[in-house]
């Protein structure tokens, strides 16, 4: 006889007040590094805006507010490959026979936030403007070693296992097909979900191409392919000093930035505004009340060091791995304020693309920055595909 499929537990997060007071004293005895005048962020995270940022998080930033209102989500643990594993589920408005089923995941340096804009415009289109017949069944996981899920203290998983963790997932929770979609890491996660479970994956939407890895020869390349994977690396050699760290030394970034929030923040906040849509003015694309509680995710978690343990991980994902092509249908929507926006080519060779857009607005994170455009755009992809899902 099988085993029994591990049983989801609701969860509700709490925060206990000590823990708040030990986070305000140490924001307020933060010890502020000198930089060079007339810097602004061309060093890195502004220490003006970083400094107004903090004073705001020690003194003015509701937590228990924003934690409340994240609570209002019904949110589960489970367990998954010997790992606590938590995340959000929230069935559809629609009849749960045309609802499809769709599994989110996130990337770095997030969580389960990264969704909690557009969730409601998913599972509840009629409440929002759109067709009822358009909903999804949400099925959020937080990635082992982010958000709420449990940190790995051996061998950290990689994406092909966190694909394989999450198939398991959407067993335990009685959906045989689903679709599949994510950004950053997520978006690998993702393309391994499709890739070792097409039976079960209808199609996948992702929000980028990943960074090229290319073992072929490279006279076969077209000549956008060949300019992209070029920008791509001169994106990395001014841009990529973070996930060279996250990749060789993580341990050596986490004691800091562990025992820091101001150094958290500094490290967090500089990526939210580089990548997102923003003009190089951070709060026209997120709050600081937003910025914050993804902040204050992983601060009271304590999962940013397991976070970027991923990192090295997938680095030592074979080239085999990513010689892999995506038969499963596949659909891309490359937000305007992205970086790195891989060209039609390379995204017809590496996968069966049925759907290539350019959203006007948005950047990395777009389904907090723009979730409308994000929804939408999910949508139109998986529609052609929900009767394979319900068959």
């Amino acid at each position: 006889m099988p085993d029994a499929l591990p049983r989801p537990e609701p969860f509700t997060p709490q925060t206990a007040p000590a823990a708040l007071e030990d986070l305000r004293a140490r924001l307020r005895a933060t010890r502020w590094p000198d930089a060079p005048e007339d810097a602004g962020w061309s060093f890195g995270t502004d220490l003006t805006y970083l400094r107004e940022l903090v004073a705001y998080w020690a003194d003015e930033f509701d937590w228990p507010a924003q934690e409340a209102a994240l609570a209002r989500l019904p949110h589960f643990r489970v367990p998954l490959g010997g790992l606590g594993i938590h995340f959000v589920h929230v069935r559809a408005a629609a009849p749960a026979q045309s609802a499809l089923p769709l599994v989110l995941s996130h990337g770095w340096p997030d969580s389960f936030w990264r969704y909690a804009k557009v969730i409601p415009l998913l599972t509840d289109p009629g409440a929002h403007g759109a067709d009822p017949a358009d909903a999804f069944d949400v099925v959020v996981p937080d990635m082992p070693g982010y958000g709420y899920s449990d940190r790995p203290t051996g061998t950290p998983l990689d994406s092909i296992a966190v694909a394989g963790l999450w198939a398991e997932l959407m067993d335990v929770l009685g959906y045989e097909r689903f679709g599949a979609a994510g950004g950053d890491m997520g978006s690998h996660v993702s393309r391994y979900l499709a890739l070792d479970h097409p039976d079960r994956v209808v199609a996948v939407h992702r929000t980028d191409g990943g960074l090229p890895v290319f073992t072929g020869d490279p006279a076969d390349l077209a000549p956008e392919e060949s300019a992209w994977i070029e920008s791509a690396a001169a994106w990395g050699a001014t841009e990529g000093a973070y996930a060279s760290m996250h990749r060789t030394k993580p341990q050596t970034a986490a004691f800091g930035l562990n025992d820091s929030p101001a150094g958290l923040a500094a490290w967090i906040v500089e990526k939210l505004r580089g990548w997102s849509d923003c003009d190089g003015d951070i709060e026209r694309s997120f709050t600081k009340d937003e910025i914050l509680t993804n902040i204050t995710l992983y601060w009271l978690t304590g999962t940013i060091g397991s976070s970027m343990r991923m990192y090295r991980a997938n680095a030592a994902i074979p080239p085999s791995q990513h010689a892999r092509r995506v038969e499963v249908p596949s659909g891309f929507s490359l937000f305007k304020g992205d970086v790195v926006r891989p060209p039609r080519a390379w995204l017809e060779r590496t996968t069966n693309a049925v759907r290539v857009t350019e959203p006007p607005r948005g950047g990395h994170f777009a389904p907090f920055e723009e979730p409308e455009l994000y929804a939408q755009e999910l949508r139109a992809l998986f529609r052609p595909y929900r009767a394979a899902a319900t068959a």
